[in-house]
């Protein structure tokens, strides 16, 4: 019964129990959460309980692979919006990173290039120890980076844990903005009623007149005289006719300053007619636009609104359905029944989870992280599995589909695998630097911990204080930048807990990319000089 605990699998699971166990402790208010997990490996792997390196390299790929598929939507607009600021802060950290290794290097008389591993090690890079090693030709890297890596994850941790605490960040009210943020930016879908006062518009049809084009809104449903119907583009508009219109404040705003006043008269349901949420379940509708459906064409409905991740869109001609959408069709009964039928609308399908796409995506994202670029002529450049997966999974959630295969996954199945990744990965590194942790503090001295405590503690401290009170970066995204310019995993799962949006993610996958090729470029220059 002993020797069981020495089994790989049910280490695995021993180590995930009792972390999830420790995590739920609070003391004040605080909490380890999942990171808890590491610091139950560390002992076990200390006392020789060993998880296999298959389940680091596995978890890894799911972790990253659900984060890019999570954040891959938002990501672009993202970084379009804030990609500097990000950018700044990564740039700082890494940078304040580099020159504090290069100046405790010198201090503490310690060779230079076990001073690379150091660096390396306290921002858990394994590709900058690999560049570091593939300059130098030298194994005292790799030591440094041995004897840092444990401390600068559990550190990591911990700072991401303690930075709301010691600057006095109100997350809750971090998080309320970040979401006030993203309602700004897609602003609250409301109705209302107009009566047509407005002369010029007078018998002319909607495609004249380019209502949707003129005000962003959508014209839901028309009362002229005693009938009632969903208008076509072919639609003529009479005074005194009501209608009821679909849209952001804005858009309601120039309607009625094209069309006419608002009214309290409201627009009977007629006979046959419906108003339905319906689900975009339907593959061969995926990445169309509402041009191409063109449903008040062919089935006489209109979409008077898109909900996407909790958030409703006003429609326009040019926006794309993606799997999980749910739109508000107006219809009659007969066509209603069509349009669900076009759209899918089958909540199984959408809970289901089609394993395929993230086999064949963590694939692609396998083998995009192992193609070398050349950097200037300076040296090649390649960005590993972790940010090979990451770059695939961006970019395959951006795209939704190819061809059959959607790329999106439901968010229940998301978070059940980025969940498992995570704990897989944790409890793996987790044993396998607890048991040389304390043989190499032996060997080399409490210096090289003290080093890279430093150089984890100090940039992530400045980098937090800048990034907020100077940059005015959300703190709920701060921290996933903070954890991304590191390329610390385990740092984007102690940031991942403190909210319940997409902040973290949506930061740290903006700047892991230039954060690798960074940590590369200074463990060059380091390696060097």
């Amino acid at each position: 019964m002993t020797d069981l605990i020495y089994e790989g699998y049910f280490a695995l699971f021993l180590i995930i129990t009792l972390g999830i166990l420790l995590g739920n402790v609070k003391f004040k208010g605080f909490s380890l959460d999942l990171s808890a997990v590491v610091f139950v490996a560390l002992i076990m792997g200390h006392y020789g309980i060993m998880v296999p390196e298959a389940f680091q390299t596995i978890g890894l790929v799911f972790f990253i692979f659900t984060i890019g598929i999570q954040a891959g939507p938002g990501f672009f607009d993202a970084f379009k919006k804030t990609g500097r600021q990000f950018l700044s802060v990564c740039l700082l950290l890494v940078g304040t990173a580099a020159l504090l290794s290069f100046t405790t290097s010198r201090v503490f008389g310690l060779d230079p290039l076990l001073g690379v591993g150091i660096f390396n090690g306290a921002l858990t890079s394994t590709s900058g120890l690999a560049a570091a090693i593939d300059i130098s030709g030298s194994t005292l890297p790799s030591i440094g980076y041995g004897v840092v890596y444990p401390a600068g994850a559990i550190m990591a941790i911990l700072t991401i844990h303690l930075l709301p605490v010691v600057l006095r960040i109100d997350m809750k009210k971090e998080e309320k903005q970040y979401l006030d943020r993203s309602k700004e930016e897609h602003p609250k879908v409301s109705a209302q009623h107009v009566v047509v006062e407005n002369k010029n518009i007078h018998g002319k049809t909607i495609r004249e007149l380019g209502v949707g084009t003129m005000t962003q809104a959508i014209i839901s449903r028309i009362k002229h005289e005693n009938e009632i119907y969903t208008p076509g583009e072919k639609t003529r508009l009479y005074l005194g006719d009501i209608l009821k219109i679909v849209g952001t404040d804005k858009a309601l705003e120039k309607a009625e300053l094209m069309i006419g006043p608002r009214t309290d008269k409201k627009i009977p349901h007629a006979a046959g007619y419906k108003i339905n949420w319906l689900l975009v379940t339907n593959k061969e509708v995926i990445n169309k636009s509402l041009s191409e459906l063109n449903l008040t064409a062919y089935y006489n409905a209109t979409i008077t609104r898109i909900r996407r991740s909790g958030i409703d869109i006003s429609p326009r001609g040019n926006s794309s359905l993606r799997f999980g959408d749910k739109v508000l069709i107006a219809s009659d009964n007969e066509n209603m029944s069509k349009v669900m039928q076009l759209l899918g609308n089958n909540e199984k399908r959408l809970s289901e989870t089609n394993f395929l796409p993230i086999s064949l995506g963590i694939i692609i994202g396998v083998l995009l992280g192992a193609i070398s670029f050349p950097f200037f002529g300076l040296f090649e450049f390649s960005l590993g599995t972790t940010g090979g997966v990451l770059i695939a999974a961006l970019i395959l959630s951006k795209l939704g589909k190819t061809g059959p295969v959607i790329w999106n996954m439901s968010g229940g199945a998301n978070n059940l695998l980025r969940k498992l990744g995570l704990l897989m990965f944790l409890a793996t590194v987790g044993t396998h630097a607890g048991a040389h942790i304390a043989d190499a503090l032996v060997e080399y001295g409490w210096a090289l911990l003290y080093t890279g405590l430093l150089i984890t503690t100090i940039p992530m401290m400045l980098t937090a204080v800048v990034g907020y009170f100077v940059l005015h970066i959300n703190f709920a995204t701060l921290l996933g930048v903070i954890a991304g310019s590191m390329t610390s995993t385990p740092g984007l799962a102690a940031a991942d807990v403190k909210t319940d949006t997409d902040a973290a993610s949506l930061g740290y996958a903006t700047v892991y990319p230039l954060a690798l090729v960074l940590m590369i470029v200074f463990s060059k220059i380091l390696s060097v000089i």
